[in-house]
């Protein structure tokens, strides 16, 4: 590996919420193909809990995130960062004003997802999608999904208001354990209905369906894990170039 100036990292804009920003940085850790310390991505992660709710300035008009996401998003970059990733799907409603005008890449999460659940499934697939109601209506994977020729498929509103928005809420509760089945069950009603493949778009739902070992993961997309590959692919190449 050439030699980096040694402030260089990749800038994690976390804390949304802190455990899955600690399933981000594990998820890295284990897709690096190293042989020592010194060959895995360097991190800064930025973990603010504080940030106002994604979800209430969605649905409800609440205070938007977007200046505390800019502040942290400059503050990596002044740090060192020379490239920005983001472990939260709902905050990827401003992606595109936080990637106006950066100085340095900011990986998207739903490009990540997109490009590894349209390379498991036949053009025109059915794709279920299991996400916070904001994610859900701010329609983040719709349109390159439907590029794809993909039917997306969501969870029924009781479903969603009754197991899923409670699971996940649970989750950053710390109460993972009781997490993990209401889960599997929305991801199973999903794929009942021909869903190919379930997209966890949130950040959450992982961690919940791991702490249990769900056997529908063999049928979902990480996304957490997909920006984790590429944010390992995006250093692999910087590295070789720089």
């Amino acid at each position: 590996m050439t030699d980096l100036h040694p402030g260089s990292v990749v800038g994690v804009l976390g804390g949304m919420g802190p455990l899955a920003t600690a399933d981000f940085f594990s998820k890295v850790i284990a897709a690096t193909p190293a042989g020592n310390d010194a060959d895995h991505v360097p991190l800064l992660i930025h973990s603010d809990p504080r940030i106002p709710s994604r979800p209430a300035a969605i649905l409800q008009g609440g205070p938007s995130p977007l200046p505390a996401l800019l502040a942290a998003r400059d503050r990596l970059i002044a740090a060192g960062a020379v490239a920005l990733v983001m472990p939260c799907n709902t905050a990827h409603h401003w992606h595109a004003q936080l990637q106006a005008r950066c100085p340095v890449p900011f990986l998207s999460i739903v490009d990540a997802a997109c490009q590894e659940v349209t390379s498991e499934v036949a053009r025109g697939a059915t794709v279920g999608i299991i996400a916070t109601q904001a994610t859900l209506a701010a329609r983040l994977f719709d349109q390159q999904l439907a590029q794809w020729g993909c039917t997306v498929l969501q969870p029924d509103d009781q479903t969603l208001q009754q197991v899923v928005l409670p699971a996940i809420a649970g989750v950053k509760a710390g109460d993972v354990a009781h997490s993990g089945l209401p889960l599997q069950q929305a991801v199973q009603a999903l794929l009942d209905r021909g869903a190919s493949r379930v997209i966890l778009a949130c950040t959450e739902v992982p961690v919940a369906l791991d702490a249990i070992a769900s056997p529908v993961r063999a049928h979902c997309v990480d996304t957490t894990a997909a920006l984790a590959r590429a944010c390992v692919a995006w250093w692999q190449q910087y590295s070789r170039v720089t």
